[in-house]
């Protein structure tokens, strides 16, 4: 029988989010995070074939992390608040994990499936279905039915103009803008309100 094994992945994942988070995405080596763990080198290779694939599952482990709070933003019976609440967690939750936000656009989902289709294929390939039933359910909710133009209405109000926001929170390691916020939400609404309800 086999001995179990003194680290786990999330373990690793944790010594390479930490070396991120102080010295950059670039100083997460194998070594460096076998160090930060006190292991040996081939225990981590063990688990992981690359420091690449490892921060791949890092970026994995990143978004689905980001999901929960913006799922459950989208989870408010209002939509205009709905959607307001998940564009407010955008920039807030870049704000408050800044080196995890990074991390998030190094990489597409697209390139990860191409570079690592057996390790990783699977669970890309569902990665987003649970933010995208509730986009349209917000789309639903807001204009009473998804087409071309309520869904790219949507899309931009949760999706894009927030991400947007995110670039410019992680422009400067300052605080964020004190008007940041406000405009998004502004411009949030502005794009839902016709058809959908008051905020």
């Amino acid at each position: 029988m086999g001995r179990a094994a003194k680290y786990t992945e999330a373990d690793i994942l944790d010594a390479a989010l930490g070396i991120v988070a102080e010295d950059g995405v670039h100083a997460a080596t194998v070594v460096a995070i076998a160090h930060r763990l006190g292991a040996p080198s081939g225990s981590i290779y063990h688990r992981f074939a690359s420091r690449d694939l490892i921060l791949a599952k890092l970026w994995i482990r990143t978004v689905r992390r980001f999901q929960e709070g913006f799922l459950a933003a989208l989870n408010h019976p209002e939509p205009i608040r709905a959607a307001r609440a998940a564009a407010a967690h955008t920039v807030n939750w870049t704000a408050d994990h800044r080196s995890e936000a990074r991390l998030l656009v190094l990489y597409r989902r697209e390139d990860l499936i191409a570079l690592w289709p057996e390790e990783l294929g699977d669970e890309l390939a569902t990665l987003n279905d649970k933010v995208r039933r509730a986009v349209l359910s917000c789309t639903r909710a807001c204009f009473g039915a998804v087409d071309a133009q309520s869904a790219g209405r949507v899309r931009f109000a949760l999706i894009d103009l927030p991400y947007a926001a995110a670039r410019q929170v992680l422009a400067t390691d300052g605080p964020m803008a004190p008007w940041l916020e406000s405009a998004l939400l502004t411009a949030v609404s502005a794009i839902l309100r016709a058809g959908g309800e008051d905020s």
